[in-house]
């Protein structure tokens, strides 16, 4: 599974959501603020750019290319980056805290984990915290039509889906929620995060790199969609789930050297099949 930075909301926490801009001259004394909402001139200005930078140039072939070659591209990033590019940043509890563990769980508890990479779960198995009691990581494109995992269907009480749809061909969202449907317990719950639409990170797309509508391929072969909240609801909600929370993730981090304004944008939802 990818990983990233998390922040902000509209509800209180003891990590995040803290900070809170009430002066614009005091932008720059801190390196990042919570729940900071744009302006129509900054929403304006943000679908601008991504007119620009959307519109599809590249040919058929190479859009199918991408898509073709997309575990080489997964594995030549975690060639790369090893284990040194994902770092904790202690926040998964704090966002999702029905993954705390408590004495009662700690004992039952069994962790299944699976990425699209070879590369990803090898790094995962030769870490010194993998326990195969504990834990079963293994490699799943989770775009194919059937799923090969060791695991029955209605059997898994929580999936942790993050920064994982985006990198997926958006054909084949749909799939990857009916599946997932497949798999948990009635009862059980989906805790999703990903990039939003207008996130810094598809304002800095440059033309010719757009595969499809908010859908992008990064210098490195890498891909990546950047979602809004009706796109994430309506998924959701044709895969047979509930909504608990689907709210935008807002964050303005600035680079206090040189006075720069960075906007975050994630989308954050929990979904539970009844």
């Amino acid at each position: 599974m990818e990983n990233e930075e998390l922040d902000n909301s509209s509800f209180r926490r003891p990590q995040f959501g803290n900070r809170y801009l009430t002066e614009e001259e005091n932008v720059f004394d801190h390196n990042a603020w919570d729940d900071v909402e744009w302006d129509e001139e900054q929403e304006e200005e943000a679908k601008k750019k991504v007119e620009i930078n959307g519109k599809i140039t590249l040919s058929k072939e190479i859009i199918d290319k991408y898509e073709n070659e997309a575990d080489h591209h997964w594995n030549a990033f975690y060639d790369i980056h090893s284990n040194r590019f994902f770092k904790d940043r202690h926040w998964l509890f704090t966002e999702f805290p029905e993954l705390s563990d408590t004495d009662t769980e700690n004992e039952k508890l069994f962790v299944y984990g699976c990425d699209f990479s070879s590369k990803a779960v090898n790094i995962l198995k030769e870490s010194e915290e993998y326990d195969e009691n504990r834990c079963n990581v293994f490699v799943l494109d989770a775009s194919k039509d059937g799923w090969d995992v060791p695991f029955e269907e209605n059997s898994i009480d929580i999936i942790v889906l993050i920064f994982v749809l985006s990198s997926i061909n958006p054909e084949r969202f749909q799939h990857v929620v009916n599946q997932m449907h497949k798999y948990l317990k009635p009862g059980g719950l989906v805790l999703f995060r990903d990039y939003g639409r207008y996130d810094l990170a598809q304002l800095r797309f440059k033309p010719g790199k757009c595969l499809s509508e908010n859908f992008y391929v990064r210098g490195d072969g890498t891909r990546v969609y950047f979602f809004s909240q009706d796109e994430i609801r309506s998924l959701f909600e044709k895969g047979g789930f509930s909504e608990e929370e689907n709210r935008a993730d807002r964050r303005l981090q600035v680079n206090r050297g040189r006075l720069l304004k960075m906007y975050r944008v994630w989308i954050q939802a929990k979904y539970r099949k009844p």
